[in-house]
């Protein structure tokens, strides 16, 4: 008798964090922490890691974990009272063991569905009850899924407003030798320059020096070309209508802490986000954001993706 693979393992990840590891027939895989609900690790059918974890990374709470997908959850940025990016990437999430199941059109198995809600030390900066719940998925052609719902839970009557980004780190071979299509011609919000609005100009965006801009009104598809590795990561997304892109560059590395001298070479920060307009809820609605990343090998030409080489399912 073959034996039945193993699509979602629990298990004890770094200083005894409990984390899960999704795997899907052809060898794809995924790790996520519930500490901070992130996925630490998204490899391809090859063993390849296409996620970006700084080797200084800290797994220890209540530090957040730098790399991987962190989600930015209430905020994003660094306003007001809260901690930068939120409180959720610094929180334990639990693990829904009874998960609503996937349409039945689909043949997703590797997935879980990881639960935040309020807690005592929330309320003394951000004094409202929500539930989200976060579903992450590996698709049988290796595709990584995130899904959000966020549910105002108050009993007082009060809405609340938010913003949130996945705050995805991906692997890249070398930054200078990649480009990211999708996002020429439009307005950013330039986070060097005092949020100071500009127009994208280049006919593709490609990497010279320290990056930190909020495109606003963005498609739902970006791709990120790694020239070197001759692949092409396609993010997908729906309900976030802002794409944050960031790397620090040599001298901003450095003040880093954990984050290694020469580690911004290897990593490219494409965040799924809704951050120039705060989202807000009225008691008892739900706000869902979902982001979509596959790794295909890139068919260049012209500056362009081949249409015929590339296929989305969404």
């Amino acid at each position: 008798m073959s034996r039945q693979p193993v699509y979602v393992q629990h298990c004890m990840g770094i200083n005894g964090l409990e984390k899960i590891i999704l795997r899907e027939n052809r060898g794809f895989s995924a790790e996520v922490y519930l500490y901070g609900g992130q996925v630490t690790s998204w490899k391809n059918e090859l063993g390849e890691e296409l996620l970006f974890v700084s080797s200084k990374a800290n797994f220890n709470p209540p530090r957040s974990i730098r790399g991987g997908i962190p989600i930015c959850f209430p905020q994003f940025s660094n306003l007001g009272s809260l901690e930068q990016h939120g409180f959720a990437r610094n929180k334990l999430w639990t693990l829904d063991p009874n998960p609503p199941p996937f349409p039945t059109n689909s043949n997703n198995r590797a997935f879980i569905d990881l639960l935040l809600k309020n807690s005592g030390d929330d309320t003394k900066n951000w004094p409202h009850r929500y539930e989200f719940r976060l579903r992450i998925a590996l698709g049988p052609t290796g595709d990584l899924m995130l899904t959000s719902r966020i549910r105002n839970t108050n009993t007082d009557g009060k809405s609340f407003a938010f913003t949130f980004a996945y705050h995805t780190y991906l692997y890249v071979t070398d930054i200078s030798e990649v480009r990211i299509e999708g996002l020429e011609t439009l307005d950013y919000l330039d986070n060097l320059k005092n949020r100071e609005r500009f127009t994208e100009q280049g006919d593709a965006i490609v990497f010279e020096s320290e990056v930190d801009k909020v495109y606003l009104s963005t498609p739902t598809k970006i791709a990120i070309i790694d020239h070197e590795r001759k692949r092409t990561f396609v993010l997908r997304k729906d309900g976030l209508p802002d794409a944050v892109v960031w790397n620090p560059w040599d001298k901003k590395a450095k003040t880093i802490s954990d984050l290694g001298d020469e580690e911004y070479k290897h990593l490219l920060c494409v965040q799924s986000a809704c951050v120039e307009k705060a989202i807000t809820l009225k008691p008892g609605e739900e706000w869902k954001g979902r982001q979509e990343i596959s790794a295909v090998p890139s068919s260049y030409c012209s500056g362009q993706l081949d249409p015929r080489k590339v296929l989305f399912h969404y």
